[in-house]
C-alpha cells in the first residue's frame, strides 16, 4: 500500500469512527477519481442529461456524507461504494423522469407515433431491475458486476474487496454477464 492509499485508508477508518473532519480531508484526495467515475457513468446517458459530472459527484457526496454509517475496507472499496451510489442516483433520476414521461397524474392524450423517441434511461432502469433480480438470486455475482462495470475495479481489486480468489471473480463475472445479457434480451 502506498503512502497516499494508506493515508486514505486511515482517513476512511477515522470517518467510520465518527470523525467528520476526516471526510472533508478525503474529498480532495479522491476528487479526480470520483470525477473519472462520474464521467464514466454519464457517458452512456442521453446527450441532454441534466447531470454534469460535478453535479453527480455533489449528489453522491451528499448521500455518502449524510447517509447511514458506511464501512470501507480500503480505497478500492470506497470507490466501489461511491460508484454504486452514482449509479443509483442516475437510476433514481431515470425512474423519476420515466414517471414524468408517463404523465405523472396528467390525463391521457391521443398517441402520436412520430413523437416517440428511444431513450437510454429506460435501458438503465431495465439493467437496474435485472441487477436487482440477479442480487435476489446470487448477491455475490451482482456485487461483482457492479464493482467491475460500474465501479471500474479490476478483477484483482474485486477479489481483494470481496475476499475471494481472482479465479472465482473471473468465473462469477462471466456467468453474471451472460445471465444479464440473457435477461435483458428476454425483456426486450
Amino acid at each position: 500500500m502506498t503512502g497516499v492509499e494508506g493515508n486514505l485508508t486511515s482517513l476512511l477508518r477515522a470517518w467510520q469512527r465518527g470523525d467528520r473532519t476526516a471526510f472533508d480531508a478525503i474529498v480532495p484526495m479522491v476528487y479526480d477519481e470520483l470525477r473519472r467515475l462520474s464521467a464514466f457513468h454519464l457517458r452512456g446517458e442521453r446527450p441532454d442529461h441534466t447531470f454534469t459530472p460535478t453535479d453527480l459527484i455533489s449528489e453522491a457526496y451528499l448521500r455518502l456524507a449524510g447517509g447511514t454509517q458506511l464501512e470501507f475496507n480500503d480505497r478500492a472499496h470506497f470507490f466501489a461504494i461511491a460508484s454504486r451510489c452514482m449509479r443509483q442516483i442516475l437510476v433514481d433520476h431515470a425512474r423519476k423522469r420515466g414517471a414524468h414521461k408517463r404523465g405523472a397524474g396528467e390525463r391521457p392524450t391521443e398517441f402520436d407515433e412520430t413523437r416517440v423517441a428511444i431513450d437510454r434511461p429506460a435501458e438503465l432502469v431495465a439493467l437496474d431491475e435485472a441487477l436487482d433480480e440477479l442480487a435476489e438470486f446470487d448477491e455475490r455475482k451482482a456485487r461483482i458486476i457492479e464493482l467491475h462495470y460500474f465501479g471500474g475495479l479490476t478483477q484483482d481489486q474485486i477479489a481483494a474487496v470481496c475476499s475471494l480468489h481472482v479465479n472465482t471473480v473471473a468465473r462469477d463475472l462471466r456467468l453474471a454477464a451472460a445471465w444479464l445479457r440473457s435477461r435483458l434480451r428476454e425483456q426486450a
